[in-house]
């Protein structure tokens, strides 16, 4: 009789640990998405970083290159616009060439996607013991 109280006894322990068990597991894989979450938002805002310089960039040399095109036109013209012209011919190309080079060093950055996640999934694996 008295075994059947133990058992009785830890059928209620190991439905409980069970339930923790689950309700860790749970919170694990919630936590473990949040941050792949992250990481999807932070290499869309590089991305977009990506593209908006390479839009300025694109932006600023074309204008630049039209300036230098009407520079070198009236260039034996007047003496006044000379200096206009090739101010902004300088001020664009200068522009366009900065912008050129941030979206390089940006094309250039190693992807960071899913680092942070894979790292915490290995942890979470070399927690759990060596592979059977």
């Amino acid at each position: 009789m008295q075994d059947d109280g133990a058992d009785g006894a830890a059928r209620p322990r190991l439905f409980e640990s069970a339930k923790g068990a689950t309700r860790t597991a749970l919170t694990l894989g919630v936590n473990r998405l949040q941050l792949l979450g992250v990481e999807l938002d932070e290499e869309a805002t590089r991305l977009l970083s990506l593209l908006a310089y390479g839009a300025i960039a694109l932006l600023a040399l074309s204008a630049g290159l039209v300036f230098l095109a009407v520079f070198l036109t009236v260039l034996f013209w007047e003496s006044n616009r000379l200096l206009a012209l090739g101010v902004f011919s300088a001020l664009f190309l200068g522009a366009g060439a900065m912008a050129a080079v941030t979206a390089v060093g940006y094309a250039r950055r190693k992807s960071v996607l899913f680092v942070a996640s894979l790292a915490e999934l290995r942890k979470d694996r070399d927690a759990l013991g060596p592979e059977a």
